[in-house]
């Protein structure tokens, strides 16, 4: 069947067309982003503003009509920590809803590590043994890990690369970059128990676009070269390149290969925190998987269509 998963992220819009059936990886068969920005949308009392709820507004009445010109048989729509957070998110959705026609659906923290996790399982098979799984978003960070396809442990921190940008200035100082860095790793290193009781992953994986973007800035292959080529971000590469980040433009981030211009004031904290996520659960390197929550929530619902199949 084809599917269409519109997925609203703190950065982007995202609208990802795909053929699938049970018992075969999804096939991309067209994708359509706009960069929304809706972590940035958010005013002082924490709601979306009025902006931020037109964007989303007309990126969903153009995605509906994507996915009906593409021959889409269903939508899975969903929302990750911008509008989970927003105080107004119910109010949004409803406004979305009402225009559109489109209800998304609001992921909990726990349930987008659960979901990405599922994907990197799915990727790497059984083989891989024991899990830790970790996602940079744009408004938060999920962790997980297990030897199933079901996490034994999944969680969020509110760590998303563009939240922490909208913490620092222009050109964040030693003093500002290393208070930065303190407070994520305080906040990582309070639950870390969680991960760290059952022993070292035999397989440590990242995914989406942070954890993308900085291992190409640190040598990885280029998305040019397809996704089965093996990726990796090395920490010491990482940590070589950190001051570098620190110190550039945003013009000369936006030009370092694998980042984009609408995301370079976000490379810096996101760096601080794939380099937390390394230094306290002692991962020398992090290998890139392809896939992440998009493919979580597709390969969910293959699963419950095949399920409910076996029970005709």
């Amino acid at each position: 069947m084809r599917l269409g998963v519109l997925d609203i992220g703190s950065n982007t819009g995202h609208l990802l067309v795909v053929d699938a059936h049970g018992g075969a990886a999804p096939l991309p068969a067209y994708s359509f982003k706009q960069p929304l920005r809706l972590a940035e949308h958010l005013d002082a009392a924490g709601a979306v503003t009025q902006a931020g709820i037109d964007a989303l507004t007309a990126f969903t009445v153009e995605s509906v009509r994507v996915a009906d010109d593409r021959g889409c048989a269903e939508m899975l729509a969903f929302a990750t920590s911008a509008v989970r957070d927003a105080v107004n998110s119910e109010a949004v959705l409803d406004h979305v809803h009402e225009r559109t026609g489109v209800r998304i659906e609001v992921l909990s923290g726990e349930d987008e590590a659960r979901l990405t996790f599922l994907a990197v399982r799915r990727w790497f098979g059984w083989s891989a043994g024991r899990l830790a799984v970790f996602d940079i978003g744009g408004g938060s960070l999920e962790l997980a890990g297990g030897r199933d396809e079901a996490p034994d442990v999944a969680w969020s921190l509110p760590l998303g690369a563009a939240r922490l940008a909208r913490t620092l200035g222009q050109a964040p100082g030693e003093d500002e970059l290393g208070e930065l860095r303190r407070r994520i790793r305080a906040e990582i290193a309070r639950d870390a128990g969680h991960l760290l009781r059952a022993g070292a992953p035999d397989r440590a994986v990242a995914t989406s676009k942070t954890f993308r973007s900085l291992a190409r800035i640190c040598g990885a292959a280029s998305s040019a070269e397809g996704p089965l080529v093996r990726r990796t971000l090395q920490l010491p590469e990482l940590r070589t390149w950190i001051p570098k980040l620190a110190t550039m433009t945003l013009v000369e981030l936006g030009q370092l290969p694998g980042v984009s211009p609408s995301r370079a004031h976000q490379i810096v904290p996101g760096a601080l925190v794939a380099e937390a996520c390394m230094d306290l659960f002692d991962l020398p390197e992090l290998e890139i998987c392809p896939w992440a929550l998009r493919e979580g929530v597709i390969l969910e619902r293959l699963d419950h269509l095949s399920f409910l199949g076996d029970q005709r």
